[in-house]
């Protein structure tokens, strides 16, 4: 079957001495994976240079038997130009697309995900405080993906919490101060950043960009998202580390 689509590269991969292998997000298929055969030897052959994060216009022959598909024509659209001479925003950038790679399923439809990662792009090009627009992001994926954390009452007992809160990776939420023996590995979560998670979650990305986080509240989110991240996900993502170095010393992410 013959597609097209729009589609922003995620990564990159060389294959064989003349062909590349591309993982695009795509606005209808989802992440989809494309061979383009010849590429290396010949550029010509296809209308853009596959660039990182670039938005593209692809025909591909999709496979019914194969998650690899054949494309035909790449056409390039647009790129976010001002990320590349920023070191920490192509850092930050480099985050959400792992992100997205590891927590999308290969060819499931879900173009909210690629409007929400276009309004993150384009926002951080235009920013001056992009850590914002990662909590932001990674919230907003949780959320449209069925990973988003239980914050409206506690996650074992479904009794509504009032007051002193407890963040578990364990049981994915939030615990009241009965049910906090069951995990002795959860901790105390204030008020401010319960409610931040929730704004992030519920709010489209304009209002939510006019959000003020306050520093302690950032703390404590960037500490519970990025933990929340690893224990669900299994993984360690290539580029915390990067961006450690690349954020406010304040704010750890990890």
């Amino acid at each position: 079957m013959i597609c097209r689509d729009e589609a922003i590269v995620l990564k990159t991969r060389d294959f064989r001495e003349t062909s590349k292998i591309a993982v695009f997000y795509s606005k209808k298929f989802g992440k989809i994976s494309g061979l383009l055969k010849g590429i290396r030897k010949d550029p010509k052959k296809f209308a853009s240079r596959l660039d990182f994060l670039s938005i593209n216009e692809i025909i591909f022959y999709r496979k019914r038997f194969s998650e690899l598909h054949l494309v035909s024509q790449c056409d390039f659209k647009n790129e976010f130009g001002c990320l590349k001479s920023d070191v920490t925003k192509f850092g930050l950038a480099g985050f959400c697309a792992e992100l997205v790679y590891s927590i999308m399923p290969p060819e499931d439809a879900h173009p909210e995900v690629y409007g929400l990662l276009l309004d993150f792009l384009h926002s951080l090009e235009d920013t001056r405080a992009p850590q914002k627009l990662i909590y932001n992001f990674t919230l907003k994926l949780l959320s449209l993906s069925g990973f988003q954390p239980h914050l409206e009452s506690c996650v074992i007992c479904r009794k509504s919490i009032k007051e002193k809160a407890f963040f578990s990776n364990r049981f994915g939420g939030l615990l009241c101060p009965e049910c906090s023996h069951k995990d002795a590995q959860c901790e105390g979560i204030i008020a401010g950043t319960i409610a931040t998670i929730l704004f992030f979650q519920n709010s489209n990305w304009p209002e939510s960009l006019r959000l003020d986080i306050l520093p302690s509240v950032e703390r404590q989110l960037s500490r519970v998202i990025f933990s929340f991240l690893d224990f669900h996900l299994e993984k360690k993502f290539k580029s915390v580390k990067m961006l450690n170095e690349l954020l406010d010393r304040k704010v750890n992410i990890c």
